[in-house]
């Protein structure tokens, strides 16, 4: 692989188209309006044709202007189709947009026939084609679709920089935005503005279609990674370069190695900014499908020990010698019998083969961290356990009581009700529980609850 200056330009024109997508695609992806960038890009076609026809030329900024244009006027016929004509949103987009797409293709044949362009360029891009047309600067020869690329991505940046407390509230509530005198509406088409310009900006490098993924999937993957808006932008726009570069490495250094020639940057772009999303699904710290996994699994036997902890418990307060232990197979037993409603629910869901498997393990747990003891072929509290065990049954005969006095919840339902609870419960609010009680420090059956 070698690489020259044209593969620097062609990295640089990418990773700035890449840049100001992500910047106002994130904004479509926090509206949850990600089907939009798609009707705009398909729907400012018209007006890109137009400016083709009337100047000629592919220079000048009646190309942006028509742009924009088109995109408001989307932005209003979606609205407008939406609520006059009571479609949901989805399809009051696919109904505008292939119509402005297909009046634009018409429009980009007849400007073909007049002016240097190509319709499969319009719809795919080339980037590897950006270099070759440089304007001079000073005594620098800058590709024309960077310097475009620049201006429309700094565009971006000022505008998100300057009106980032607008767009912020404007996006997550509008009703609020209202409230506090910004015009949500005016933020909302503004950011419509933004997109059909950095599309029409983009066409060289990504065309029409694969512009998509520039705009939704690194404010998607971002969405997957963090919560808070300038993580996610800058999230998003690391992406983006990262993608221009990944992009065109593997665009001119994988099929050779399959004996080919290299395949289409554009296209190499937006399958990386695929593969960081499929990371990202996977390995995400809150939201992946693995953290899903063991949070579910960290879940099933935290309940479980606590399930066990209290079995045990229960067993010393009705006299269990503290030398003879409880044997595996009656907390087994106990287990299947319902003592741990939720616990066991939760593992009947789970992968594992069998509670039993569960409720085994979680001895092995407690042994490990001290909180059980083995003793003549069963198991004991020790002095640690005892503590942890007698929380677990205090928060078990608060709730009892709770639901029995104030919530009027029949004795046969107790038992359920308070151990769906007892796992989620702290100290302060078991506290506060135990403020409520009226009378002796009993659960509904006379019971201690534990200090």
């Amino acid at each position: 692989m070698i690489w020259t200056s044209l593969d620097t330009w062609i990295v640089v024109a990418a990773a700035m188209a890449g840049v100001s997508s992500a910047l106002v695609g994130s904004f479509l992806v926090l509206k949850k309006m990600s089907m939009m960038g798609d009707a705009i890009s398909h729907a400012v076609l018209p007006g890109i044709a137009l400016a083709f026809i009337i100047t000629g030329s592919r220079a000048g900024g009646t190309m942006f202007i028509g742009a924009a244009v088109i995109g408001v006027v989307t932005a209003v016929l979606v609205e407008a189709v939406r609520r006059y004509g009571r479609l949901e949103h989805g399809a009051a987009m696919g109904v505008v947009f292939t119509i402005l797409f297909a009046i634009g293709l018409i429009l980009l044949e007849r400007a073909a026939h007049h002016v240097d362009i190509h319709p499969e360029h319009v719809l795919f891009g080339a980037v590897e084609l950006v270099p070759l047309t440089v304007v001079r600067i000073g005594r620098f020869d800058v590709p024309r679709g960077v310097l475009v690329l620049s201006l429309v991505t700094f565009m971006n940046i000022a505008v998100v920089t300057v009106l980032f407390k607008e767009l912020k509230v404007a996006t997550f509530d509008p009703a609020l935005a209202t409230t506090l005198g910004i015009n949500a509406n005016a933020m909302h088409f503004l950011v419509m503005i933004l997109v059909a310009i950095t599309t029409v900006a983009a066409f060289d490098v990504v065309g029409s279609i694969l512009v998509i993924a520039m705009l939704i999937v690194p404010g998607a993957t971002a969405h997957l990674v963090t919560r808070r808006l300038v993580p996610f932008l800058c999230v998003a726009v690391a992406l983006a370069i990262l993608a221009a570069a990944a992009g065109h490495v593997v665009a001119i250094g994988v099929p050779p190695l399959f004996g080919f020639e290299d395949t289409s940057t554009a296209g190499s772009m937006a399958v990386v900014l695929g593969l960081f999303f499929f990371l990202a699904f996977l390995f995400a710290p809150e939201t992946g499908v693995i953290a899903r996994v063991v949070n579910r699994v960290r879940l099933v036997f935290t309940v479980a020990t606590q399930d066990v902890l209290g079995l045990l418990a229960r067993a010393r307060e009705r006299g269990l010698n503290a030398d003879e232990g409880v044997e595996t197979g009656v907390i087994d037993a106990r287990g299947r019998a319902g003592l741990s409603v939720r616990g066991l629910r939760s593992v009947a869901r789970s992968p594992f083969a069998a509670r039993s498997v569960v409720l085994r393990v979680a001895l092995v747990l407690l042994n490990a961290r001290r909180l059980v003891a083995r003793r003549a072929g069963g198991f004991v509290l020790t002095e640690r356990g005892a503590r942890e065990a007698q929380r677990v049954l205090r928060s078990h005969r608060l709730w009892e009581r709770y639901f029995f006095e104030d919530a009027r919840v029949s004795r046969a339902e107790l038992h359920t009700a308070a151990d769906f609870l007892e796992h989620y419960t702290d100290e302060q609010l078991s506290d506060e529980l135990e403020d409520r009680i009226v009378g002796p420090r009993t659960d509904p059956e006379g019971r201690p609850i534990p200090e």
